[in-house]
């Protein structure tokens, strides 16, 4: 490739080939590593002459496929795309290559006195072209909002091999269609990132967390009412008490209550007053008297803070030994525990012996149902059996106007369940976009939308 070199070593080829998702196989043709906008511009360009496929390849942490190569695709890695190129204090701006840890951009700009704000188990390794591809959510959604907006500007390489230069880091600018959206959560289907430039926050002031527990999942969204009407959250999430016990069977720590319970909360919240604290804790003895919670702990220190969020953050990868089958999905919030409840029964009536791990962002609407394979159950059988499953579960999906993927995109694995969410006319569309941008189809085919010249 012109002096880029394309790497066909067997480790590299089966590490950058895959993501977190275990269902797939990878078998990429080679991994490529540009360093420069003009070195994706020149793969992009033979790609489309050879009629090559591509895989964009960051992190590696998503859930649904979108970086797997399984037919020989080369691998267009951005793992040496990994300069932070710019700060603006005026603009409160940073702009960054694709390949940017998403920790180093936090720790960036906290050195700088701002804050970044969109945080998840992954961020250690998780990289910022990755994040803006699948409009990345994480634990401070629901005070924060997601990826697509803290995006200024992009620079994108379509398929056609052009380079789009995208908003420009305007505040405002209504000049027409906003393409820099098509691009966040289109996983590199219409292009590929090589520059982003990034809003950023005010810091927060003091932080805190309870952990509550909690004896049924109507009273989870009682005690959101109740906080939220006396605090300014940051986060609110949800896990159950089997999601607890693996990841203490998976950390080796203790458990959190003397008692356990059927679910926990966690909510986190900023101090803004020096009385902050003492209303979390008038609102914690309103709820127990309500017998909205069984019992609660607020952290008293930054280490406590941190011991409280690892029960939620460690889950996911606590379960990822036994092969889950993930459905992240979205309902509005207030539709969260029926919806929840008929998505339980039906699981757990047509699987009575599968293990089911609930968690999740449950303050923006957000779930994550896990189901875990079966040490005994081949790893083909078992996820024949959960599209099985998940055809049902979808199903509650859209009769609850719901999300078939929040926030860990379409992939491979989502992308013939997109008609739960999306109409047949806004398939035809998509259809459209992705061959006004991608002509040939080599910008991660097979992902997000199925098109009818497959290479």
């Amino acid at each position: 490739l012109l002096g880029l070199q394309v790497e066909t070593e067997s480790t590299l080829l089966q590490s950058h080939g895959s993501d977190w998702t275990r269902f797939y196989a990878p078998a990429p043709l080679g991994v490529v590593f540009p360093r420069t906008t003009e070195d994706v511009l020149q793969i992009v360009r033979i790609a489309r002459e050879h009629n090559i496929a591509l895989v964009p390849s960051g992190g590696r942490t998503g859930l649904s496929g979108g970086a797997v190569a399984k037919s020989g695709e080369l691998v267009v890695s951005f793992d040496r795309m990994n300069q932070i190129l710019d700060f603006n204090p005026t603009d409160r701006y940073v702009t960054v290559q694709p390949g940017v840890i998403t920790a180093t951009l936090q720790e960036f700009a906290e050195q700088q006195g701002y804050f970044y704000p969109v945080d998840f188990a992954s961020s250690g390794s998780s990289q910022i072209g990755g994040n803006i591809s699948t409009n990345a959510g994480g634990i401070k959604v629901l005070r924060y909002g997601l990826t697509r907006d803290w995006i200024a500007g992009l620079k994108v390489v379509t398929g056609t091999g052009e380079l789009l230069e995208l908003n420009k880091g305007l505040v405002k600018n209504a000049t027409g269609y906003d393409l820099r959206h098509l691009m966040i959560g289109a996983e590199g289907t219409l292009g590929f990132i090589v520059e982003a430039t990034i809003r950023l926050a005010a810091r927060p002031r003091e932080l805190n967390v309870i952990l509550l527990a909690v004896p049924e999942m109507g009273a989870i969204m009682n005690l959101l009412a109740a906080f939220r009407e006396k605090l300014q959250l940051t986060a609110y999430e949800f896990f159950s008490e089997n999601a607890l016990q693996h990841v203490l069977q998976h950390s080796g720590g203790r458990h959190p209550f003397h008692d356990s319970a059927p679910w926990y909360a966690l909510l986190e919240f900023e101090s803004l007053t020096e009385t902050d604290t003492d209303q979390a804790m008038e609102v914690f003895e309103v709820c127990l008297e309500e017998g909205w919670c069984l019992d609660g702990v607020i952290s008293a220190s930054e280490a406590q803070r941190q011991e409280l969020w690892s029960y939620r953050e460690r889950i996911s990868e606590s379960i990822t030994p036994h092969t889950p089958y993930k459905n992240d999905v979205a309902v509005r919030v207030s539709r969260v525990p029926e919806f929840l409840a008929a998505v339980d029964a039906e699981v757990n009536a047509r699987y009575p012996d599968y293990e089911i791990v609930w968690f999740g962002h449950i303050g923006d609407g957000n779930l994550h149902l896990n189901i875990l394979k079966p040490a005994t159950l081949d790893t083909g059988v078992f996820k024949a059996e959960c599209e099985k499953v998940s055809e049902y579960v979808l199903a509650i999906v859209e009769q609850y106007e719901g999300s078939v993927s929040a926030e860990h995109g379409v992939g491979l694995i989502k992308r013939d369940q997109l008609h739960f969410s999306r109409s047949p006319a806004e398939l035809a569309f998509m259809r459209a976009i992705k061959q006004v941008f991608d002509p040939d189809n080599i910008m991660n085919p097979g992902k997000v939308i199925a098109m009818d010249n497959p290479l």
